[in-house]
């Protein structure tokens, strides 16, 4: 079991009581070719509450070299929650893939093992990972076939330049970390400003930590509002930053300057990689 199996078997240990209380756990097998299946599942889960406990969606994760875990593993955190979900981590090859901070993680399916019907596609962002991925014939050619049919088609930070990439985000509004968000209308998207921009089946995050966001907007579109409130508290995610730095609209200057020039080359190589799409 990995680590992310362990953290999502814990919350859903954590959550199942609050659907039925006391009840007797069972435990499936695992169906072929899936991430281990570790969710406890009690045996009269979701009756008479209206809440919809239970359910059977498919959800797809990108990952590749020199992606931000974190864009990866805050939504995973959300989906992996959903109890009777089957989240894959999906990359070209069964091999460990290391992010850009130096985590490495393996996949659980490839891009010719994963379901060709997904309930979710999703892509994480990053810089010059992000920027390879965005122009790797096999990452667009599976991303554009998956997310031609499937019911949500998602990002989180630059992943949304994959999404562009792959010809999925024109004509839909979307969003970005802010350092390559403009770069969208490269694509024919419109660029959106918000932590969260759900247009039609297109759900994109901004930075990195809007994931969490991101993540408890679709356990709340997959399943109900209940089920992603008892999410987010079972996580404790009731942030309060110790200081007021997190956007471009309220850093000091001091901060906003050196960070905007850091990344002006990563935004130059997204609007260019834009527009040659």
């Amino acid at each position: 079991m990995t680590a992310i199996d362990r953290r999502a078997a814990t919350l859903l240990a954590l959550l199942a009581p609050l659907a039925v209380g006391e009840a007797r756990a069972q435990t499936p097998k695992p169906a072929p070719m899936a991430p281990p299946a570790n969710h406890a599942m009690p045996s009269d889960m979701g009756r008479g509450d209206g809440v919809r406990w239970m359910g059977d969606e498919e959800i797809a994760m990108l990952m590749y070299p020199g992606m931000t875990v974190m864009d990866l593993i805050g939504p995973q955190s959300m989906f992996g929650s959903m109890m009777g979900a089957k989240v894959r981590l999906v990359a070209k090859t069964l091999d460990p893939v290391t992010s850009d901070a130096g985590v490495t993680i393996i996949p659980h399916a490839t891009f010719e093992t994963c379901p060709r019907d997904l309930t979710v596609l999703f892509a994480p962002g990053g810089t010059a990972g992000t920027l390879a991925a965005a122009q790797d014939t096999a990452t667009l050619a599976f991303m554009a076939d998956r997310g031609a049919r499937a019911k949500y088609v998602t990002s989180v930070c630059s992943g949304s330049l994959i999404l562009g990439a792959a010809g999925l985000l024109k004509g839909y509004r979307a969003t970005s970390h802010w350092s390559c968000r403009d770069a969208l209308a490269g694509f024919g998207a419109i660029p959106t400003d918000a932590r969260v921009v759900h247009d039609r089946n297109r759900v994109t995050g901004a930075g990195v930590t809007s994931g969490l966001d991101f993540g408890l907007a679709m356990v709340a579109e997959l399943r109900d509002r209940t089920y992603a409130e008892c999410c987010q508290l079972v996580s404790e995610y009731d942030p309060h930053p110790p200081f007021n730095a997190g956007s471009l609209a309220t850093a000091p200057p001091e901060v906003k300057k050196p960070m905007v020039e850091l990344l002006a080359e990563f935004t130059k190589k997204a609007e260019a990689l834009a527009r040659r799409s």
